[in-house]
């Protein structure tokens, strides 16, 4: 981006339109080039009005933005670099929306509009214009590095740091997606909390980061609250995720190494698949971010592929991170040939899959299905999903595991309970099921007035008829069509 903008700087482009919520960093950047070029740096804001950056200490002159694009005009202004803060409320006036068309037919002098957001219809057609990206990883590592030595040197306490290489590179792949004020500031909480930089302030910055995402649209930070030992069984897929763990490291990257880019999950429904996406992101570190299908279809022309493509620019932006996209099939249920809105889904479903395919941002997809027969086949091509798990109903020990854990959830001692009777009235339960047994059965228990007992479970569980019975045709015929597609996310008794 530097040297696009350089390249456009020395062709003479009059219009050049800076989209970026970092006014500091862009205008440092600015000056350098400048300095490079030798081109004198003016900034103008409505509040500072037009000050020389070579000797800010000298008072403002020139309030009015028209009186700014005057002197770019006038024989004075040429060979030097105007940015105009905040410029697209003032084009409305008649006389600045024809200064920017003048400013646009000669090569004297050049003006970078500096905005937070897009610029409106009347100036893009002026403007060329050019997003800043967010720091990178150096830019990053020398935000902590200086931050810490600030605090260090000005706190006048003690300031201390414990963090290996690899912790400290991956401290600084977590702060990816916040601009360089975001990070010195995470960093410096951090610190100021316990007087140390450490690995265990990994969870501070993720916090921050999911916070920031809150409200983003059709991307949904999740609060991740999943250990790895919570999850009953899965032995594969656990060994599968736990070789694959470094893999974002550079040391990884030097071995020869390519960070894995996600899984696919088919299986029986409660049986995990949603609860695997959040034990990834906790067990590895990482934000995660839920991808909802279903805010993503618009009414207008358009609309929908524009969403899905910001989804994706913002989750590349917050990166590394989980990418859970939940139900995907439900998302291109119509994406055939044959469908009938127009071709949208398989519009969108073409995003998609190119965005899979070529994106190099360290993102993790884990992308849930309970249907089989509404998944379309370019989805399970090798290059897309590392791997494809089917995840079955939990076996007889699996489902003890699952049972012990909700009890612990529930302030339950798992050893007060025979449990050997509730997993033999289990057989065929799923999860979800199971935790809803225990919930059930402490509803019977308060209503007796009594502690729960593995009778009550075992009644609770011959009053339930699971999913696996409702629907056993659906059930078998998805664990054949699994039995040759995908790998067993459990190991096979």
């Amino acid at each position: 981006m530097r040297e696009k903008l350089r390249v456009l700087l020395q062709s003479g482009q009059p219009l050049i339109g800076l989209a970026t919520s970092e006014e500091r960093r862009a205008i440092q950047m600015m000056q350098e080039l400048g300095r490079e070029l030798q081109r004198p740096l003016w900034v103008w804001s409505v509040t500072e009005g037009l000050t020389p950056r070579a000797d800010s200490s000298k008072k403002p002159v020139l309030t009015k933005p028209q009186d700014v694009l005057q002197r770019a005009l006038a024989p004075e202004g040429e060979g030097e670099l105007f940015i105009l803060k905040d410029l697209s409320p003032h084009v409305r006036e008649p006389i600045v929306a024809r200064l920017l068309r003048d400013l646009q037919h000669q090569d004297r002098a050049q003006a970078i509009l500096l905005e937070s957001g897009t610029l409106p219809d009347s100036l893009r057609s002026l403007v060329v214009s050019v997003e800043m990206p967010l720091p990178n990883d150096k830019e990053l590592e020398l935000v902590v590095r200086e931050t810490f030595r600030t605090i260090k040197h000005r706190s006048g306490r003690v300031v201390t740091s414990h963090i290996t290489k690899r912790e400290f590179e991956h401290l600084v792949q977590t702060l990816r997606g916040l601009t360089l004020d975001e990070a010195g500031r995470v960093v410096a909480a951090a610190i100021y909390a316990d007087g140390s930089l450490t690995n265990s302030d990994l969870p501070r910055i993720i916090e921050h980061k999911r916070q920031r995402l809150h409200t983003s649209g059709c991307l949904e930070s999740i609060l991740v609250d999943v250990e790895v030992d919570e999850l009953g069984g899965l032995e594969n897929l656990k060994r599968w995720l736990a070789l694959r763990r470094q893999g974002f490291t550079s040391e990884a990257r030097a071995f020869g190494l390519s960070p894995p880019r996600g899984m696919l999950l088919l299986g029986v429904q409660g049986c995990g698949k949603s609860l695997c996406a959040k034990m990834v992101a906790s067990d590895w570190g990482m934000p995660l971010l839920r991808l909802d299908p279903g805010t993503l279809y618009n009414r207008f022309v358009g609309e929908s592929e524009n969403r899905l493509r910001q989804a994706l620019s913002q989750a590349e932006a917050i990166a590394p991170a989980v990418l859970w996209i939940d139900e995907i099939e439900k998302a291109f249920a119509f994406a055939s040939a044959d469908s009938a809105d127009g071709g949208l889904s398989q519009r969108m479903f073409g995003t998609l899959l190119t965005w899979m395919q070529d994106h190099r941002a360290p993102l993790f997809i884990v992308a849930t299905a309970n249907d089989i027969a509404k998944l379309p086949p370019e989805l399970m091509r090798k290059g897309r999903f590392d791997e494809v798990f089917f995840v079955d109903l939990p076996r007889p020990d699996n489902r003890a595991k699952i049972l012990a854990t909700h009890l612990r959830r529930r302030q339950r001692d798992p050893q007060t309970l025979n449990l050997e009777p509730v997993v033999a009235a289990t057989e065929g339960f799923s999860g979800a099921e199971l935790e809803q047994l225990i919930l059930a059965g402490l509803f019977e228990a308060y209503q007796a007035q009594s502690e729960l007992t593995a009778d009550i479970l075992v009644d609770v569980a011959q009053q339930t008829q699971p999913l696996a019975i409702l629907m056993r045709e659906r059930v078998n015929e998805l664990r054949r069509w699994a039995a040759e597609r995908c790998v067993p996310a459990d190991k096979i008794s």
